[in-house]
């Protein structure tokens, strides 16, 4: 109705899922990098999530268009499925033919096994997306997991990719769904834009839409805007798309803060004005026991205060209280005695414990541009391994058998239970007797090197500030970045020459330094490669 007003070839803010009109926010870019990390790799199973209409499923179309032509594609739209009607839309969105004769389960997973092996063997790849996948009953999901045994010895086959709403976490870590929960390699929750990138979504929008300028919106107009959606795309489009209509209606070219709120009025029916429901009698009337009882407490509560007023008045005489004679002898109650803090910690406090350790060494101020997140990095790593450790860090305990306290010779108590939760070592710094970790009560206690020895575990977890880009380094590149690089590589004792190039000795210290972290030694230093060499700098 408004697009020719407004000169605009289209409308800007339908609620389809046109990936033209995607825009990458913060989120959104890193969700995006994430799935394309995670099919270019082959990593199996990748689970994006995020609250009604923040973008999941433009997010999946877009990524169709980020896919070169030899990955093979099949999207399925209806979660509502069985887990045999599921194999039948996968094979169809392939292009696989199936024999009549032979629609059966093993049928359709024999056609696609060979459909997916021939792909694979011309140096292809095979991706399926599942949207609204929180939709899916258990027995679909169980088939999924098992779509993702077609493998050989060292690559997968198939990528999958499930998109749903913020339930299907809570799907996937239910006891039933173990097996398929711990295929998952990849992972991002996508969260509402920020208020910042309200401002460029609407811009973004409005200029694919073939937008020349001539349509304003005030900073007060974008406050409103934010301040009802909440950075929630689907809720940004309704009531951009009803301010225009407004201000169509009104003649105008400006949208105001005052047009906005307009909106929001006509999207609310009315509400948004100040105009509030009223009580009917029939409510009243639901409330009434409540009332009565209400009443009948503050009565006895007055009387209780007032009884001996209260008596005179009723019997005409007061009533006299005797006193209540005082024990001789006076129990002496036993105080119990504090429980010692453990040095082992849940996920919960860990994981608090960990944040709170590199914010306290200026992380948090020192980090604090736009530019650059926190995020906590895992990985397999040994002890000798983590010694190197600059930075505080904790590990997930292997095993959960009884061990010698770090003070004492008491021992920590077995759990008990066919699921115990795991348990974690926070630690502060390494020193050259062992560590200083972090107790359940926050405070720091030494431990020794047998102590750690005893409670090894091959996983360990920091916060690693990363930047928007993640830039990758390679051979050749030169600046700040190789020259602090080379600078760390020089502290722990590699015999590179720090000259701010990234030459052919360089690229041997990181195929070395990658080998042995147990990284794949390419010489190429990216996200995991970096976060380990934070780890290890001063």
């Amino acid at each position: 109705m408004y697009t020719s007003y407004f000169n605009l070839k289209e409308n800007p803010f339908n609620l389809t899922p046109d990936p033209r009109y995607l825009y990458l926010s913060t989120y959104h870019r890193e969700a995006l990098d994430h799935l394309l990390y995670g099919i270019k790799d082959r990593k199996g199973f990748i689970v994006i999530t995020g609250g009604i209409g923040t973008g999941k499923t433009t997010l999946s179309r877009a990524l169709l268009g980020q896919l070169d032509e030899s990955v093979k594609t099949a999207l399925i739209f209806n979660s509502f499925v069985s887990d045999t009607e599921l194999l039948q839309m996968v094979n169809q969105e392939f292009g696989i033919k199936v024999d009549p004769k032979n629609k059966t389960k093993k049928g359709y997973i024999d056609k696609l096994n060979r459909f997916l092996l021939e792909t694979f063997a011309t140096g292809g790849n095979a991706v399926l997306l599942i949207d609204e996948a929180q939709n899916l009953a258990p027995p679909v999901l169980e088939q999924i997991r098992m779509l993702s045994n077609l493998e050989t010895e060292k690559e997968k086959l198939i990528q999958i990719v499930l998109l749903g709403q913020s339930e299907l976490k809570e799907m996937l870590a239910h006891p039933s769904l173990k097996q398929l929960d711990e295929r998952i390699m990849v992972r991002y929750e996508l969260k509402p834009l920020d208020q910042k990138d309200v401002l460029g979504y609407v811009e973004h929008r409005l200029v694919v839409a073939g937008g020349r300028g001539n349509l304003n919106f005030t900073g007060s107009a974008f406050t409103e805007i934010y301040r009802y959606s909440q950075g929630n795309p689907r809720r940004i489009n309704a009531v951009c798309d009803r301010s225009l209509l407004v201000a169509y209606a009104k003649d105008e070219f400006t949208i105001s803060r005052g047009t906005v709120r307009k909106a929001i009025e006509d999207i609310r029916g009315g509400l948004a004005s100040g105009v509030r429901p009223y009580y009917r009698p029939r409510r009243i009337g639901r409330l009434l026991p409540a009332l009565v009882a209400l009443l009948v407490v503050l009565l006895g509560l007055y009387w209780w205060t007032h009884r001996q007023d209260m008596a005179k008045i009723l019997f005409g005489e007061q009533v006299v209280y005797l006193p209540v004679p005082e024990r001789s002898e006076k129990t002496a109650v036993p105080i119990p005695k504090p429980e010692k803090a453990s040095v082992f910690l849940d996920e919960q406090a860990s994981l608090a414990g960990l944040f709170r350790l590199f914010e306290a060494q200026g992380g948090k101020d020192h980090y604090a541009d736009d530019t650059v997140h926190m995020g906590l990095f895992p990985l397999a790593v040994e002890l000798e391994k983590y010694r190197m450790f600059k930075k505080p860090f904790r590990i997930l305990i292997d095993d959960r058998e009884p061990v010698e306290s770090p003070n004492s010779a008491t021992a920590e108590p077995k759990s008990t239970g066919s699921a115990p939760s795991p348990r974690y070592l926070l630690v502060h710094k390494i020193t050259a007797q062992g560590a200083v970790v972090v107790d359940t009560e926050g405070s720091l206690e030494p431990v020794s090197s047998a102590f750690l020895e005893i409670n090894r575990g091959h996983k360990v977890s920091w916060v690693y500030p990363y930047e928007n880009n993640r830039r990758t380094l390679r051979k050749g590149m030169g600046g700040s970045s190789v020259l602090n690089m080379q600078w760390t590589l020089k502290e722990i004792g590699y015999s590179v020459e720090p000259t701010g190039i990234f030459d052919d000795q360089t690229v041997q210290n990181i195929k070395q330094f990658q080998t042995s972290f147990g990284l794949k030694s390419d010489g190429i230093v990216g996200h995991r490669t970096k976060a380990l060499l934070y780890m290890v700098s001063e």
